[in-house]
């Protein structure tokens, strides 16, 4: 059976457009993204190594992870540059009362 969890990650008004955070929830590590009023949210873990997304350089909606400069559209998780090879999951997000969420499906 399939069940929705919903995690409240972090205020918009603690994000500048351009900003990326690691954020841990529900046992899940993930990386918010602003740009400019919208907000993306994917896994932190980058899909080629041990590279931390939030630790990345954004550009656009364009993510660089620092560790081999592979990157990834935060609106699809599709690649742009190699040497990353894997989507990145993407999570849809949703702004609740001045935060944002993501509902993600779980298996119970």
């Amino acid at each position: 059976m399939s069940v929705s969890e919903i995690h409240d990650l972090i205020g918009c008004d603690d994000m500048e457009p351009g900003d990326i955070l690691r954020v841990e929830a529900g046992g899940r590590v993930f990386a918010v993204y602003r740009v400019q009023d919208e907000f993306y949210v994917s896994d932190d873990q980058c899909t080629h190594g041990p590279g931390f997304l939030s630790d990345g350089c954004l550009e656009g909606y364009e993510i660089e992870c620092d560790f081999h400069q592979g990157s990834f559209d935060i609106r699809t998780g599709e690649v742009i540059e190699p040497p990353c090879s894997i989507p990145l999951r993407v999570y849809p997000v949703t702004l609740r009362d001045g935060r944002v969420t993501v509902e993600i499906q779980a298996q119970q």
